[in-house]
């Protein structure tokens, strides 16, 4: 026990001497400045974090404004998600360092839309408003050109395709020069495609949504606990949300005014100006003006009401037309008032040729007006008789009224509705989708067959009878100059043929084409009366050479549009007299585009004007053979 207790009284002198030593060896090895250093140090420290909680709970007081309170007391407005994301962010974008946060939140934001440009321009909708956004953008489309078949060609080498003339495309840069005629505009943009990039090929266009047309969401209330509890984003745009304008019973009941739009549109059709007035509508012909009275706007137009107002020298002959409103109804008293609309047009231009009479004035006029059902009346400006008797059965089955020279008019007539300029999509078609009704080629050729009491509807020859050939003679140029030879090769599988290059009256001939169930001919206008053929009927157009294939595009889609089986035989060099004329290393056989980059007197010298074809039998016997079995195969339909 003894030794015991000494032992544990030995123990504790021993610890206090050792702490004795620990301490005094601490105060030797740390010098005294370097100990207060360390105080005031943890000193800071700790000040610090005091000072850090009180900033945040003055911070988390700062959150519930007094609008917020007041809300939670159900004192005063309601308070939205909105509005409460904006007090939050004004109350603490007075802190530098929140400042310095948002801007590099917004940095980054940047670089995302960066990152979304290695996609090519694309812009890719999210799944939650693809189905909705996408249909709405498809649906903006208005100048639409509707899809055509692969082409069927004999005699090789792919040509390129008819450029398309619909209202949805903008006019090319060379269209603004004026004085060219239509396959000119077709030469140029042919070359234009072959010696430069297409700019088709570039990132897609993103059509804008009009605000006017999408629903205004309404602004959600939100509870204030709720609120607290939602954070805010960093940057967020609130779109302004305008609130309706009462202002009584009386007004929320009334129609919502009419909206105002121009009256002549310039810009959605390349190939034509065209204006529409509703209302108090008068026409004083002699003084050439059309005029809306009592209008809620003042406005004066100038329009020339022919389709081809790029082409100044087809347009150059083509009166001009003044088209405008007045809010003042003291104009002119009416010397004539109908309630039949007018349709306003000019038989100008290029009318003397066959194949832009119809492109131009007889298939727009039958777009514009079939519609009426006869209740409609002709104004024509530039009255030419001489052709205006040429299709006066089209204006007599499109009108129960007389034609009016609207030059000699010095009445003042007065309408409901006028249209000054046809309706006209391209280029000898029409696009059903943006037709009225829905009309189509099909439609025109069996208004045309009507017209001119034409019996036949389907290409189906008679039983112990022959299908018949129609062959187009040219007089002056692009002339088959072996035609002996094509119709003994005709006749040999199994065609009984007709040569006929036309006359003046329009009513033989269409009969003669209505007889036939094929036609065959050079590229020409004589190509247009494929309008009298029946249904199911075929066309084969002879293209010459030098790079012609655009200029075919004229008559290859049509004719598929009217129900017609299309044939396209491209000649050979050997099968053109040009091969008698130069040798065979000249440019006009190796360099076609170069020939056709002088411009269109220069290709219509050299191609059109100087060429005659001369078909190799062996090479074109096949394309007769296969015409001749669709015409006998319509037989089984």
């Amino acid at each position: 026990m003894d030794g015991g207790g000494k032992l544990g009284y030995g123990g504790h002198h021993h610890h206090h001497h050792d702490t004795a030593k620990l301490l005094k060896a601490v105060s030797r090895n740390v010098e005294p400045r370097n100990f207060g250093i360390g105080l005031v140090a943890g000193f800071l420290i700790v000040t610090c974090a005091y000072f850090s909680t009180a900033k945040f709970d003055a911070i988390h007081i700062a959150l519930v404004s007094p609008d917020a309170r007041n809300a939670a007391a159900g004192i005063g407005t309601p308070v939205s998600a909105a509005q409460a994301s904006s007090q939050r962010l004004g109350s603490d974008l007075g802190s530098p360092d929140l400042e310095d946060a948002l801007s590099k939140q917004g940095s980054r934001a940047e670089v995302l839309d960066k990152d979304d440009d290695d996609t090519g321009g694309k812009i890719l909708p999210s799944p939650e408003t693809d189905s909705g956004q996408s249909a709405s953008l498809g649906n903006t489309r208005k100048d639409d050109t509707f899809a055509r078949e692969g082409d069927e060609v004999a005699g090789g080498g792919g040509g390129a395709p008819l450029p398309s003339l619909s209202s949805e495309e903008p006019a090319n840069d060379t269209l603004k020069q004026g004085g060219l005629e239509d396959e000119e505009l077709q030469v140029r943009d042919a070359i234009g495609s072959s010696t430069k990039k297409s700019s088709n090929g570039s990132s897609p266009s993103v059509v804008p949504s009009d605000p006017a047309t999408l629903p205004v969401p309404p602004v959600q209330q939100i509870p204030l606990a709720q609120q607290q509890e939602t954070e805010a984003p960093p940057v967020q745009q609130i779109p302004l949300i305008p609130e309706p304008n009462h202002t009584g019973p009386e007004q929320s009941a009334s129609a919502p005014p009419r909206e105002w739009k121009p009256l002549c549109d310039l810009a959605s059709n390349r190939r034509i100006d065209w204006c529409e007035l509703d209302g108090d509508v008068r026409v004083h012909g002699a003084q050439g003006t059309v005029t809306l009275v009592g209008a809620a706007k003042a406005e004066e137009w100038r329009v020339k009401p022919y389709p081809r107002k790029v082409d100044s020298n087809a347009m150059r002959f083509v009166r001009e037309i003044a088209v405008r409103s007045t809010t003042d109804s003291g104009e002119q008293e009416c010397s004539e008032r109908r309630d039949v609309p007018a349709l306003l047009f000019s038989d100008r231009g290029y009318v003397g040729n066959y194949f832009h009479a119809y492109t131009d004035v007889i298939l727009p006029l039958f777009l514009t007006a079939k519609q009426y059902g006869g209740e409609v009346l002709f104004l024509v400006s530039d009255f030419q008789m001489w052709w205006l008797g040429k299709f006066m059965p089209v204006f007599k089955s499109l009108s129960n009224y007389d034609l009016v020279d609207l030059a000699a008019d010095n009445r003042t007539r007065c309408f409901r509705h006028v249209q000054v300029g046809l309706t006209c999509h391209s280029d000898f078609s029409i696009d059903p989708r943006r037709a009225p009704n829905g009309y189509s080629m099909v439609d025109f050729t069996k208004f045309m067959r009507t017209t001119y009491n034409l019996p036949r509807d389907l290409a189906i020859p008679a039983s112990n009878t022959r299908p018949r050939l129609l062959i187009i003679a040219r007089a002056r140029t692009r002339r088959f100059v072996n035609t002996d030879e094509i119709i003994r090769a005709a006749k040999k599988v199994g065609f009984e043929v007709v040569v006929s290059e036309g006359t003046h009256e329009v009513a033989p001939f269409a009969e003669e084409a209505n007889s036939c169930d094929a036609m065959l001919g050079v590229h020409g206008a004589g190509l247009t009366n494929m309008v009298f053929l029946p249904t199911r009927g075929v066309v084969i157009q002879v293209v010459p050479l030098g790079g012609l294939e655009f200029v075919a595009g004229y008559f290859r889609s049509p004719s598929r549009d009217m129900g017609l089986e299309y044939f396209e035989y491209r000649i050979a060099r050997n099968e053109s007299t040009l091969a008698d004329q130069y040798p065979p290393d000249h440019p006009i056989f190796t360099d076609p585009d170069g020939v056709k980059s002088k411009g269109w007197d220069s290709l219509k010298e050299a191609y059109l004007d100087k060429q005659d074809v001369r078909l190799d039998m062996r090479r074109f016997r096949p394309l007769l053979k296969k015409a001749i079995a669709h015409i006998r195969a319509n037989k089984l339909k």
